[in-house]
C-alpha cells in the first residue's frame, strides 16, 4: 500500500518538526555513504548503489534483492535509504499487516505506473518470512517480469523461510552483525550531530561501554538507550551522562563483565565447572551473565560442544548431539531467540551423568606417545595391498574378525611397547555403565581368555 492521508501527515509533522522524532529515526541516513557497517554490500557497482540509480544504464537493470540479517543491524535503514535516493517509485509493505490483496495492489500500480509515465517501482517488504507461500507466490511474476523491483528483508534463514523461485530470480545479500566500532561512530556522530543531540551531552568512557553492552550489536536499541539517558541527564542538569543515570533511564543495571579481559574467562569457566558440577541453576546464572554482557552466541555454544565430551562423555552420548544441535541453532537464528536454545542445551549439560573418562582416556594416550612410546605397527596389521608387501611380511597371520564367532580375534593390535597398557576406564555412571562390562569382556578376549560361556 502507498501511503495513505494519515501516513502522509505524521511524515510531513517529522519534517517540520524532526525533534519530535525518536533519535532513531532523525539519525537514518540519508546516503548510502552515511550506513554504518555492511561496507562489503556498499562497493561501487553493488546490487545496492545500482538501486538508487548509481551507475545505471545498459540492459542489465538493477535485480530484487533479499536483505538477510538479525535485528536492528541495518535492513530497513538500507531501504529507506533507497527510498530517499532513488529517483523510482517507492512502495512499503510489511508482511505483517499485508496479504495478496494488497500485493497485486501494488502490482497493478507499478504495471500503470510504468506503462503510463515510465516510472519504476521498488517494493520493499519487511519481514518477508511472514508471508505464506502463496503470498510470496503472488511475488514471483512482478519479480520475474521486472514490474517491480524486489527489496525484501528478513531475520530468518531465507533458504527455509522463502519459496525457492523467488529466491533464484533475487540476490540474497547477508548483513553482517554491527562491530562495537561501528556502533561506537554511530553514538559519536548522533551526539554531536544537529539532526542528533547537537553536543547537548556527552558520553564517558565507562557509560559508552555499558551503553554498547546493553545494545548487543542492534543500532536502533543503542540509539534508544543513548535517548533515554541523554534525556534524564538533561532533566537533572547535568552535562555528561554518567552511567548511575543511563542505568536508571533503561532500568538495566551494568554487568560487571569485560569480553576482552579476566571476566570473560572468569564466567566462561565458571559457566563449565557449574555444568561439570551438576549445579544447574549456577550454570544458567553465568549463562545469563554472558548473554546479558554481550558475549558471541557462538563462543557459548562451543564452549558446551567442549563441555559435552570433556565432562559427560558417554556417560550420555546424546549430550553432545545436543551441543552440536544448539551450535547449528545459534548460528542460524542468533540472539535474542538463541537464549532458549542455548539455556536448553546448558539445564540438559548440567543434568546429565558425568564422566570424563574419554578427556583422561586420550590425554593418557598422549602421553606415552610424546614420551616416545610408538614402535613400529605390528606386522600383521601393516598395509598388504600394494605390490611387494607380501614378500615382507605384511598382513601375515592377520585373522579377520568377521569370520570369527563374535566378531574379535585374539591377536596383537598395539606396538610392542604399549601392548597392554589401558587408558580408557570407563565409569558406572549412565550410559556408561554398559561400557564398563563391555570392555572387561573385550579385553580378556583379545587376550585370549575365554568368556563367561567358553567363547
Amino acid at each position: 500500500m502507498e501511503p495513505d492521508l494519515f501516513t502522509a501527515a505524521a511524515e510531513d509533522r517529522q519534517e517540520k518538526d524532526p525533534a519530535g522524532s525518536p533519535l532513531a529515526v532523525r539519525m537514518r541516513p540519508r546516503t548510502l555513504d552515511e550506513v554504518v557497517g555492511q561496507q562489503h554490500l556498499l562497493k561501487p557497482g553493488s546490487p545496492l548503489r545500482r538501486l538508487v540509480g548509481e551507475g545505471e544504464g545498459g540492459p542489465a537493470g538493477p535485480s530484487s534483492v533479499f536483505l538477510w540479517g538479525p535485528p536492528g543491524i541495518g535492513k530497513t535503514t538500507l531501504a529507506y535509504v533507497v527510498s530517499q535516493a532513488t529517483n523510482k517509485r517507492f512502495v512499503e509493505l510489511s508482511a505483517i499487516t499485508a496479504g495478496v490483496k494488497e500485493v497485486r495492489s501494488v502490482i497493478d500500480g507499478a504495471r500503470r505506473a510504468s506503462g503510463g509515465y515510465g516510472k519504476e517501482t521498488v517494493l520493499f517488504l519487511d519481514e518477508i518470512h511472514r508471508f505464506s507461500k502463496a503470498q510470496q507466490d503472488s511475488l514471483l511474476p512482478a519479480v520475474e517480469n521486472r514490474w517491480v523491483t524486489l527489496i525484501a528483508a528478513t531475520t530468518e534463514n531465507p533458504y527455509f523461510s522463502v519459496i525457492s523461485p523467488l529466491l533464484s530470480r533475487s540476490l540474497l545479500l547477508t548483513l553482517e552483525p554491527l562491530t562495537d566500532d561501528d556502533l561506537r561512530g554511530l553514538l559519536k556522530r548522533a551526539l554531536t550531530d544537529a539532526r542528533g543531540l547537537a553536543g547537548a551531552v556527552t558520553l564517558p568512557e565507562d557509560t559508552e561501554a555499558h551503553l554498547l553492552r546493553i545494545a548487543g550489536g542492534d543500532a536502533r536499541r543503542a540509539l534508544t538507550a543513548l535517548e533515554a539517558g541523554a534525556g534524564s541527564a538533561i532533566s537533572k542538569g547535568e552535562k555528561e551522562i554518567s552511567l548511575q543515570t543511563l542505568e536508571e533511564s533503561v532500568d538495566r543495571a551494568a554487568v560487571k563483565y569485560d569480553r576482552a579481559g579476566d571476566q570473560h574467562y572468569d564466567v566462561a569457566s565458571a559457566l563449565i565447572k557449574s555444568i561439570r558440577g551438576s549445579d544447574v541453576d549456577a550454570a544458567l546464572h553465568y549463562l545469563a551473565r554472558m548473554i546479558e554482557a554481550g558475549e558471541d552466541p557462538r563462543f557459548i555454544a562451543r564452549r558446551l560442544m567442549i563441555s559435552a565430551s570433556e565432562d559427560i562423555g558417554l556417560a550420555d552420548p546424546t549430550a553432545l548431539q545436543t551441543a552440536v544441535a544448539a551450535a547449528q541453532a545459534v548460528a542460524m537464528i542468533g540472539f535474542p531467540e538463541a537464549r532458549i536454545t542455548l539455556s536448553q542445551a546448558t539445564i540438559a549439560l548440567a543434568l546429565a551423568p558425568k564422566s570424563n573418562a574419554a578427556y583422561m582416556a586420550i590425554d593418557a594416550a598422549l602421553a606415552d606417545v610424546r614420551a616416545g612410546l610408538a614402535g613400529p605397527v605390528p606386522t600383521h596389521l601393516r598395509d598388504s595391498h600394494y605390490k611387494g608387501a607380501e614378500k615382507l611380511g605384511h598382513g601375515k597371520g592377520y585373522q579377520y574378525p568377521h569370520d570369527l564367532p563374535g566378531g574379535i580375534a585374539a591377536q596383537q593390535y598395539a606396538p610392542d611397547e604399549v601392548h597392554g597398557k589401558r587408558y580408557y576406564t570407563p565409569t558406572r555412571y549412565g550410559s556408561e555403565a554398559r561400557y564398563y562390562d563391555v570392555v572387561e569382556r573385550v579385553r580378556s578376549r583379545l587376550a585370549g581368555e575365554a568368556g563367561p560361556s567358553g567363547e
